[in-house]
């Protein structure tokens, strides 16, 4: 199959995964392969107005999380790590703005430096891990985004850095739905991936 719908994708990548090791550069190239299409993808997204919103639509059978993300104009991810998985990003609508960074140096506190910054279009494909460095991802434009992405293996938490300092903060990793089902929203205390400015947000996409 060559993935031409959504369900066709998920079903090429539960093949891909089924190998030990699992052939990264085919699992990318899958990703490329599935041109976007609204009617696939359009069921899930569903946008806030006060934060990006994350939501599940295959689990991997425990190998890997296709996830959908839905940014909102001005909507972004704080600076963060990725745990030690994989992680592809695939533009399904809009633009997103990645902006990579290298890991803090030293015990001492420090600005993070650029190493680049790439503007994301339809049907693109990004790849980092932990070895690359640390990314950011935002909505620089006045018009939505939707953003598809693979992690592998899944994790629960992984670590935000402030840019002006460096310092690393431990993050939850939180879903506003699952397969369409709402999640139970998020407490003022339980928050942790959902504050409005991605400055201050605590989660990572």
């Amino acid at each position: 199959m060559a993935g031409n719908t959504l369900n066709e994708l998920k079903a090429n990548l539960h093949e891909a995964f089924q190998s030990d090791p699992v052939d990264m550069d085919h699992v990318k190239d899958l990703m490329e392969r599935y041109s976007s299409n609204p009617a696939d993808w359009g069921k899930f997204a569903i946008f806030d107005s006060t934060h990006y919103t994350r939501i599940l639509v295959d689990e991997g059978n425990g190998k890997f999380n296709l996830i959908l993300l839905c940014w909102g104009p001005g909507q972004g991810s704080p600076i963060h790590d990725h745990a030690d998985a994989h992680c592809f990003m695939k533009m399904l609508d809009g633009t997103l703005k990645e902006v990579r960074y290298d890991w803090p140096s030293g015990s001492n506190a420090q600005e993070l430096h650029e190493t680049s910054s790439t503007v994301l279009k339809v049907n693109e494909v990004s790849y980092i891990n932990d070895s690359i460095g640390l990314h950011q991802v935002g909505n620089t434009s006045d018009k939505g985004a939707v953003s598809l992405h693979l992690y592998s293996p899944p994790y629960s938490k992984c670590h935000t850095f402030k840019p002006q300092t460096g310092e690393k903060s431990e993050a939850n990793i939180t879903f506003w739905s699952k397969f369409g089902d709402r999640v139970v929203p998020l407490t003022t205390t339980n928050q942790s991936c959902w504050s409005p400015a991605a400055t201050n947000c605590d989660g990572c996409k």
